[in-house]
């Protein structure tokens, strides 16, 4: 096989290793993003339960406000009573006294289910803390085995990188250039095996003469519909 195409080829296979651990890197985030995103749908629960605790509580003292000024207007009727005159008058403070009592009626309760939901509310607060506790104690293990995942990535990968780096060195830069404008847009597709006489890469036929100058590997031979890199799979290859 040309020497340029065989480079061609193992370069490709290097980017594809490369670019294979980006995935790797991804999947070992992925436990350590999750906890952290439920850590922080928990705190905006508890927040917003909090919001919520603090408006029923507002509520509440609005209501408590209302009872004492009720109180002091039934207290102030009491004493109005004595000095009524008229039938009239009785009646129109009768009246008051019963809308008052009405209405202090009407704040108690509203106090008591109040009452209700600010506890009811309290207690999801603290059961949701109780689980951001356990959440941040489960994150500083999860960071350490996702750092350590990663390290031995960043490892392996950094191999891969210097043995690009060699095959670079050892290449014509023409080639190189040639190579580099076709991965743009084929990215892991750069250089592909033909099987069946057709392109792996678009999977469309090629004709008798390209297949001839493919199986020779004397030359770099593109893909006539897609341009592409063509080559011959390895024994190994086929096996595989």
């Amino acid at each position: 096989m040309n020497q340029h195409l065989q480079q061609l080829i193992d370069l490709s296979h290097v980017d594809k290793d490369i670019d294979a651990f980006e995935p790797q890197i991804e999947e070992a985030n992925l436990k350590l993003e999750t906890v952290l995103a439920k850590k922080e749908t928990k705190e905006n629960h508890i927040a917003q339960l909090e919001v919520e605790i603090a408006d029923e509580s507002a509520k509440k003292q609005k209501n408590e406000m209302h009872i004492a000024e009720l109180s002091a207007k039934l207290e102030d009727n009491s004493k109005k009573g004595s000095s009524v005159k008229t039938e009239r008058e009785m009646k129109s403070l009768q009246l008051e006294e019963e809308i008052a009592k009405e209405q202090l009626s009407f704040a108690n309760e509203e106090i008591v289910r109040l009452d209700k939901i600010i506890d009811s509310k309290s207690e999801q607060s603290v059961s949701e803390k109780a689980l951001l506790d356990e959440i941040d104690a489960s994150i500083a293990a999860i960071k350490s085995d996702v750092d350590a995942k990663i390290q031995i990535i960043d490892k392996d990968r950094q191999v891969v990188f210097i043995k690009k780096q060699e095959l670079i060195s050892k290449m014509n830069q023409k080639g190189l250039a040639f190579y580099q404008k076709i991965r743009r847009w084929a990215k892991n597709t750069t250089a592909v095996e033909v099987k069946h006489q057709a392109c792996m890469g678009c999977f469309m036929a090629i004709n008798d003469k390209v297949y001839s100058e493919v199986i020779k590997g004397e030359e770099i031979t593109t893909c006539p519909h897609c341009g592409r890199i063509l080559y011959m799979p390895t024994q190994e290859e086929q096996s595989a």
